[in-house]
């Protein structure tokens, strides 16, 4: 019986042949038949990947021959089947597009300047000790995903940028409305933990005092506290899933557009031009076609 995963990592490494990493890496889980995201930089790999649960096991396996990637923290999840629609192997510059490619400075270590890593139970501690800001104390969670990922599920009173993508957080930066979040402690926090390890250090290069980020991102912190945390809700994820929850009993923070009820699931919409997503419960979903997502003209 097929039981199919989906597995998650990046390493931040020096790669002096970035192209040569990306043909041994498309060949490799090409012949595991093995279908999801790969992208190779010279500062290292990040990768999305599922398939049947022996052939993703060889991957790894295969994958941590390589010495500098020896030691990845590959998060394992469980797929739903066809989880991806393709494999796709690509170089790029950055591995997360922030569009400040000069910033990152990477060497065998990993990120050089990045924000302190906390496990999730350090996470918790640090917020026990010094309080919320929200509550009269000083910590406060900074949202490192796009907007919409975090209408679904967040940490306690973060702070969430507007931005549509990874490239509108230095400008959001740099527009004033968080200076005063430069002198408190600052938890950044994303899925898997990579685009903080890039936005700790555009936050530190652009004042912010005392920068954190959550070792292992939303990810590890849900598997370690379940709903018992400080994370509510669902995670959003880039599968077929769409979204991922940490207990029987978590409960979406989204809610559908047209019944107001409680849900994660996101639909496309109508407008093929457009591609944006908004939340529609699947009842509704299940009762009519798909609405236009707002932005657009309603579909005729």
């Amino acid at each position: 019986m097929s039981i199919p995963k989906i597995v998650l990592f990046y390493v931040f490494t020096p790669l002096p042949d970035p192209e040569a990493i990306r043909l041994w890496q498309h060949t490799l889980a090409d012949s595991l038949h093995l279908r999801g995201r790969v992208i190779v930089s010279a500062q290292g790999i990040n990768a999305t990947l599922g398939g049947d649960l022996p052939d993703v096991k060889r991957y790894v396996r295969a994958m941590r021959e390589y010495a500098p990637f020896k030691a990845a923290d590959v998060k394992w999840s469980d797929g739903v089947g066809d989880d991806f629609p393709r494999l796709s192997v690509k170089v790029r510059d950055e591995l997360v597009t922030f569009g400040h490619p000069a910033e990152v400075v990477v060497d065998e270590s990993g990120v050089v300047g990045g924000g302190v890593h906390l496990s999730p139970a350090q996470v918790d501690e640090l917020v026990a000790e010094r309080g919320l800001a929200s509550q009269g104390g000083e910590v406060v969670f900074f949202d490192g995903r796009n907007e919409m990922e975090a209408v679904i599920g967040r940490f306690a009173d973060a702070v969430v940028p507007e931005t549509e993508a990874t490239r509108d957080f230095v400008a959001e930066l740099e527009s004033g409305k968080y200076d005063e979040l430069k002198d408190k402690p600052v938890i950044t926090y994303c899925t898997g933990g990579i685009r903080c390890e890039v936005l700790s250090v555009l936050m530190k290069n652009r004042g912010f005092q005392e920068v954190y980020q959550i070792d292992g991102g939303i990810v590890r912190y849900g598997e370690a506290r379940g709903t018992d945390g400080l994370w509510d809700g669902s995670l959003y994820v880039f599968d077929k899933r769409m979204h991922q929850e940490f207990g029987p009993n978590a409960r979406s923070l989204g809610t559908c557009v047209e019944c107001g009820k409680p849900t994660a699931d996101y639909v496309n919409c109508v407008d093929q031009s457009c591609r944006r997503q908004f939340l529609r419960c699947r009842a509704c979903t299940a009762a009519g076609a798909h609405p236009s997502c707002g932005h657009c003209a309603p579909a005729a």
